[in-house]
């Protein structure tokens, strides 16, 4: 059901107006778009995005929106680096009031059961789908046993005050991490902790997040525990 639902919905394009971009850190951008009333999303789904103020090559690509539907914005945080892609470089140049198409959003990668979670994000992994996902706990008040591993060896950790602030006023732990070693580490105490009866949630660059769902398997947590977002363009 979800599939086709999810099929219906790509078809289904809301044009967004542009509201403002910030730097959020040396590389990382946000991007904010005006919400309308009708458009929602469960925390951690991602849309397809088209460029259409001007012409481009692979003038659509998929960013997982980071925001919540409370927020009434749709928010997109991606890495723009000194040589940007054409597509990044048309996003730089958007203007208020700018239109951009949205397909979605859709995808499987969001929360469903109030299991104990560990969310597991690599570097810019943090902003796709765990700023949302961390966003929609705190708004709902919900006191299941979560826990972010955030992972970035350049100590970058984008959103590290709000994710502060909402750790610090709800009931989700969270760890910063510097090194795969030490992610090894904490996913250890985490197995201890809840064995296989918890849901892993893995979101980052391609290389992380297989080393990371290989060492969740050579340690007996199941396939099926097991959710994984690879994030391709960052």
């Amino acid at each position: 059901m979800s599939f086709v639902k999810d099929m219906l919905s790509m078809f289904n394009k809301k044009e967004l107006s542009f509201l403002k971009s910030y730097k959020e850190s040396e590389d990382y951008y946000t991007f904010l778009f005006e919400k309308e009333k009708d458009i929602t999303w469960n925390a951690g789904q991602y849309g397809l995005f088209t460029i259409t103020h001007k012409k481009i090559k692979n003038n659509t690509r998929p960013f997982s929106v980071a925001s919540v539907p409370q927020e009434n914005t749709i928010q997109i945080t991606t890495k723009i680096s000194d040589q940007p892609s054409e597509f990044k470089k048309a996003m730089l140049e958007l203007t208020k009031g700018t239109k951009i198409t949205m397909a979605g959003p859709v995808g499987a990668f969001y929360l469903r059961e109030e299991h104990p979670t560990v969310l597991i994000a690599g570097g810019i992994g943090i902003t796709p789908p765990f700023r949302s996902i961390v966003k929609q706990l705190e708004a709902e008040k919900k006191e299941i046993p979560v826990h972010l591993l955030y992972l970035d060896s350049n100590k970058t950790y984008i959103f590290k005050d709000e994710l502060d602030r909402i750790a610090s006023n709800t009931s989700i732990g969270l760890t910063y991490l510097d090194s795969s070693n030490h992610l090894q580490q904490a996913l250890d105490k985490s197995i201890s902790t809840y064995k296989n009866n918890a849901k892993y949630y893995i979101a980052g660059p391609k290389s992380m997040v297989e080393d990371t769902s290989t060492y969740l398997r050579d340690n007996e947590i199941s396939k099926r525990n097991i959710k994984k977002d690879v994030l391709i363009g960052y």
